[in-house]
């Protein structure tokens, strides 16, 4: 079953439901689920592959009897990578559609936009893709996120340098939220090694007008850009970099979407080091990635296990988790609660926890790297945590 952005209904359901719920979106045959994300524009291929990864695990939940007997209906919503949008179409899911939860954004400007709704009408937000320090310092209950900070990716990136050598360090963001999230946590990951960042450049969301950040980058014998940005801007950095003769190494964080970025660029995307909060998709010695392989292959047989969808399958994975753990008397606090009692839960190899005071299941990040046109592991390097 695909879905396609009306903003979007897609069925994952059994059967049809008799609406008598005592918490909105719960019946006693559905649990409505909601998803506003990018269905198109230029970071369309991020909430596309998220959507991938939970309809093949929230698919196979109700084809296994569902939740308690409820199968899990995923409504889904194009907010175009807008917050304006994301904050209509979230509303609009909320008080229209009576979802009981929100699953999947992707993010930073959009997710923190719905922040203040999914706190006043106490709805849980699950699994967003992004790594964004206001999801998580402090602690907003409603919110449980599944992936590393963006400050957690940043520190990786500068330690890789770091331990060779490098001292220079520059970084290309986009002016929003999201860029300005790992502009500063790449300050925080420089000063924490006596070390400060030489120069800076930005770009407009939703452009790839990446001239003006690239000249404010030039001339400062800079040894290693962070690039923070989707890939449809990130790409074209790279080629106008190059043409300009930047020689830093460069880097960027798993927003990029990483299979993306690399159909963008292929070898030209050589040496790019990119951190990941998911391991390598290719990886089926690991339980999580050969599932989720199997999974796609069987419910959405037109995707591939991609670094984006990977995350939408673990983190739909931890939401069928949680649903289970609540039982039949299902409430949004109850899931909340249900959530903040993972310690150490195995997830097919990847261990997550969650409390009350701590709202982000894992810190793990990977380091990649492209070559010869493919995704490859990262050498750590020396003195690597």
């Amino acid at each position: 079953m695909r879905v396609f952005p009306e903003c979007c209904w897609l069925a994952i359901t059994l059967v049809a439901g008799v609406v008598h719920a005592a918490e909105p979106g719960v019946t006693e045959t559905h649990i409505r689920l909601g998803m506003v994300n990018a269905q198109t524009g230029a970071a369309s291929g991020l909430g596309k592959a998220m959507l991938d990864g939970a309809t093949a695990v929230f698919q196979e939940a109700n084809q296994r009897g569902g939740i308690d007997g409820r199968s899990i209906e995923l409504v889904v919503a194009d907010d175009g990578y807008d917050p304006d949008r994301a904050i209509s179409e979230t509303l609009r899911l909320v008080e229209e559609k009576q979802v009981f939860a929100l699953f999947g954004n992707v993010g930073t400007p959009t997710t923190n936009a719905v922040i203040p709704i999914v706190q006043e009408m106490k709805v849980p937000l699950v699994g967003a893709f992004t790594g964004a320090m206001t999801l998580r310092r402090p602690v907003v209950h409603e919110i449980i996120n599944f992936r590393a900070s963006y400050d957690d990716e940043s520190d990786a990136l500068v330690q890789y340098f770091a331990s060779r050598g490098v001292k220079r360090f520059g970084v290309l963001y986009q002016d929003d939220g999201f860029g300005n999230a790992v502009l500063d946590g790449t300050v925080r990951a420089l000063q924490r090694r006596g070390l400060e960042l030489v120069a800076k450049g930005s770009f407009q969301r939703g452009t790839t007008a990446v001239k003006a950040g690239l000249a404010a980058l030039i001339g400062h014998d800079l040894q290693a850009v962070v690039m923070a940005g989707p890939y449809t801007p990130v790409a074209a950095f790279v080629r106008e970099a190059s043409q300009a003769g930047l020689k830093a190494a460069l880097s960027t964080v798993s927003f990029v979407g990483t299979d993306s970025l690399l159909q963008l660029l292929g070898t030209e995307g050589n040496n790019i080091v990119i951190s990941q909060v998911v391991p390598l998709p290719d990886d089926r010695q690991l339980p999580i990635a050969a599932d989720c392989a199997a999974l796609l292959a069987k419910h959405v047989p037109a995707a591939t296990l991609s670094f984006v969808s990977f995350e939408g399958c673990i983190s739909a994975t931890l939401m069928v988790a949680a649903l289970r753990r609540t039982g039949a008397d299902l409430t949004r606090e109850r899931l909340i609660q249900s959530f903040e009692t993972f310690d150490r839960l195995d997830l097919g190899g990847m261990r997550v926890t969650l409390r009350p005071d701590n709202h982000q299941a894992s810190t793990a990040v990977f380091l990649t790297r492209i070559a010869d046109g493919k995704i490859v592991p990262a050498d750590p390097g020396p003195g690597a945590k």
